[in-house]
């Protein structure tokens, strides 16, 4: 038996780059193996479209893709595909413009829910770059219509993650803060549209918002009003960069990102949230790092994009057995691969019946949308701050 499924975007999401550990197709080759039946790929760039699939067909993952068309949009896909090559879930990669609203040419997620019907979705992060009031009408109408959706926020399935949570259980822990920190290694980014917030979102909504959204998984809701930010815009002098490899003055200034974000929130629990975002290393190795903080402990999750991330744990001494000390245990967390464990509970949950299947699901459309209202309030605390600094401080020449 075979298991259809569409891709939305023939990019480095679902073809894989030399930035980052994202390749979906790979990791549903891996998964299904034989099973799998690639049925199409939506992309309007046809050109790409059409390679990445002439990669795939000269590649030992060919019989994946025989039956698999390019198509350049939702629509033709729906014309051709029926029968047999009805997919059961669509992989939504294109760039988040294309999505997360129920305006015409920003719908894409909408487009595959009407063109077909009882097909899952699983959907990039961030939900989109538009308003977030148009993602809260696309998550009413996804619930309306009874469509299973997953967003990637792919950290939340990683092992250390889950251990992470397991102590906080185990021990009845409180979560008192969260410490996110974010540094992001510039010289191999070099596509226009990301340094461009009106096109990405900026590096809060587009980049951190993974972090943003384990703080979230950790911390539970924000309050949003008690989001403050402060930035180091492109045109102050800690703002400059010596690496970049394209050239930003086709960037409108007032559309350039900024180099560097720290933000704090309070959490309707009573906890704190901080993150730190910056835009500074070059070569391609990130820096990586995310802490909780409760009574006794501290659990630090170190690279958790690497190949071998590492967890931290600091927790109180045993009572009753000499002198109660602290301890600290670090486990390399080695072989594993949350982007291959989200994908992979993805086409479980779609392969299964009956049961409460959906709460598998870590990272539900209604939960990604929380994440995305907190990155475009700090991106949008950061920029105010800005304004207030630049009308208070005149820079010495």
């Amino acid at each position: 038996m075979t298991f259809n499924i569409l891709l939305v975007g023939a990019g480095e999401i679902n073809f894989g780059s030399v930035e980052g550990p994202w390749n979906h197709s790979r990791r549903l080759e891996s998964k299904l193996g034989l099973a799998l039946c690639i049925v199409g790929i939506v992309d309007p760039y046809q050109t790409r479209a059409n390679a990445a699939l002439e990669g795939k067909l000269a590649s030992d993952a060919a019989p994946a893709y025989v039956s698999c068309k390019v198509f350049s949009t939702v629509a033709e896909a729906a014309a051709s595909l029926a029968g047999e090559l009805l997919p059961q879930l669509a992989i939504v990669g294109a760039p988040p413009f294309a999505r997360g609203s129920d305006i015409p040419g920003k719908d894409l997620e909408l487009q595959l829910a009407i063109a077909f019907p009882g097909c899952a979705l699983f959907v990039e992060k961030p939900v989109s770059s538009d308003h977030v009031d148009g993602c809260w009408r696309v998550a009413a109408e996804f619930e309306k219509r009874r469509v299973l959706v997953g967003v990637g926020y792919m950290l939340r399935y990683s092992k250390a993650v889950q251990m992470m949570k397991q102590i906080i259980k185990e021990n009845n822990l409180a979560v008192m803060g969260t410490n996110a920190r974010y540094v992001m290694a510039y010289e191999w980014a070099r596509k226009l549209s990301w340094w461009n917030k009106d096109s990405s979102g900026g590096p809060i909504v587009e980049q951190a918002t993974h972090f943003c959204d384990l703080s979230r998984y950790f911390g539970g809701d924000v309050v949003l009003p008690s989001v403050s930010a402060q930035i180091v815009a492109h045109d102050e002098v800690p703002g400059v960069l010596s690496a970049k490899r394209f050239d930003e003055s086709l960037v409108p200034p007032e559309k350039r990102l900024p180099r560097m974000t720290s933000a704090t929130w309070k959490y309707a629990s009573g906890a704190v949230g901080t993150l730190t975002h910056v835009i500074a290393l070059h070569g391609t190795t990130y820096d990586t790092e995310f802490e909780v903080y409760a009574d006794g402990y501290r659990l630090k999750l170190i690279d958790p994009y690497g190949s071998a991330p590492v967890l931290s744990i600091r927790r109180p001494g045993v009572v009753g057995e000499g002198p109660a000390c602290d301890h600290n245990i670090v486990t390399n967390m080695r072989q594993d691969d949350p982007f291959y464990t989200e994908l992979s509970t993805m086409i479980d949950v779609v392969s299964e019946s009956g049961g409460n299947v959906r709460s598998k699901i870590l990272s539900p459309y209604e939960d990604a949308v929380k994440t995305y209202e907190l990155t475009w309030q700090i991106r949008r605390a950061g920029e105010n701050s800005e304004r207030q600094f630049s009308a208070r401080i005149s820079y010495p020449q």
